[in-house]
């Protein structure tokens, strides 16, 4: 048996990683700007990380949702003190998908419709009703394919308010990442989210925000929709969430009344899971690194602003785009196999910065520097 070949691959082996650094099986070394798209928030075998699963590691890895796990209720109160929402509820799982999945199905329950408001360029997951929301044919398959999803125009707010004119009373929720990621590091406007808000207030609508890739402190606050001023029913999370150990979640409005069996999930808050996400909220209130993503990441953002070649520069904190003109589409990979640093990218030709929230200035440095050698 050989793996499913879905994943086109850089022929790298990675076998060391420690801080905003990994190394390959040659030893050589390079610097991690991407985190594994966005999954490594605190940066790579954080000592207190290590030390808090290796702990529990000796106590309990794993048991069941059918008995009391305290760690649950810990991280519970934990995330709602970090993203000040402590009087929302929290439902763990394994997932950004998941998460999104969720928090889909949970709206419906609440308000016992069907139609979803989603955006161009928006990617919610893989998983059935998560990939019926996300604007990407080609990992659509047939029996994903549902009339439930309508894909509005991003930060349109005439064609938002016509189609809740039209069929408010029918419209289930409007599910929104605070920047796109896959999408090309596209923000939403603050009064765009302002609208959304309105409106699903006046229809009864859920209003979930997407923060799996946007959120946990990347823009220096907890979620990247919290600069609008404006708070959803459900928040969405996982990637950075357990810096590289899977697990997800949804954050949901006090408005919800649970019911046994409505949500349910094998491994989601295992003992493991839960040990992770309390040392990542430990070491981002500890090391105030919100703060250090919005800093590093203005100064990033201040600097790439200053390169005529780049044509655009887009995000906020620690979630950057850059657009690059098409005959300079090889710097990425220049970047990777020249100057040993890693970015990601989303279409058309723009590098998506992702780095862990501990990153430095000193290493932001280095990566200019070696921008401006590609640039010329």
């Amino acid at each position: 048996m050989k793996p499913f070949d879905v994943y086109p691959l850089n022929d790298i082996t990675i076998v060391k990683a420690a801080g905003s650094y990994v190394w390959d099986d040659k030893a050589q070394k390079y610097l991690d700007l991407y985190g594994g798209h966005a999954v490594i928030s605190i940066g790579h075998t954080h000592p207190h990380y290590v030390k808090r699963l290796e702990d529990q590691l000796h106590k309990v890895g794993f048991y069941s949702n059918s008995i009391k796990i305290p760690l649950q209720i810990e991280l519970a109160e934990k995330l709602g003190k970090v993203s000040g929402k402590e009087d929302y509820q929290l439902f763990l799982c394994n997932s950004g998908a998941e998460a999104n999945e969720n928090a889909l199905k949970l709206a419906s329950f609440y308000n016992g419709r069907k139609k979803i408001i989603s955006f161009t360029k928006a990617f919610h997951g893989r998983t059935s009703l998560a990939v019926a929301a996300t604007d990407n044919k080609s990992i659509v398959a047939p029996v994903n394919e549902t009339d439930n999803v309508v894909f509005l125009a991003f930060n349109d707010e005439a064609a938002l308010e016509a189609y809740f004119k039209q069929y408010g009373n029918e419209i289930c929720t409007v599910i929104i990442e605070g920047i796109q990621g896959v999408g090309g590091i596209i923000e939403a406007k603050d009064s765009f989210l302002q609208k959304i808000r309105s409106l699903c207030d006046q229809y009864n609508a859920v209003f979930i925000a997407d923060s799996v890739q946007c959120g946990y402190g990347r823009t220096g606050l907890f979620y990247s929709h919290d600069h609008s001023g404006v708070k959803a029913d459900i928040y969405t999370m996982a990637k950075g969430m357990g810096n590289g150990f899977p697990i997800g979640a949804i954050s949901i409005a006090p408005k919800f009344v649970a019911k046994y069996s409505m949500l349910g999930t094998t491994f989601g808050g295992n003992h493991l899971a839960c040990a992770a996400a309390l040392a990542v909220l430990e070491v981002i209130e500890k090391d105030n690194l919100m703060a250090n993503a919005l800093e590093v990441g203005n100064y990033l953002i201040i600097e790439l602003k200053k390169l005529s070649k780049i044509k655009e520069v887009r995000g906020r904190g620690l979630m950057i785009g850059i657009e690059l003109p098409e005959e300079l589409k090889d710097v990425k990979k220049n970047l990777l196999f020249k100057h040993k640093i890693f970015t990601g990218e989303a279409k058309p030709n723009v590098i998506r910065l992702l780095p862990a929230l501990n990153v430095t200035k000193v290493e932001a440095d280095i990566f200019l520097n070696a921008l401006k050698t590609e640039l010329g």
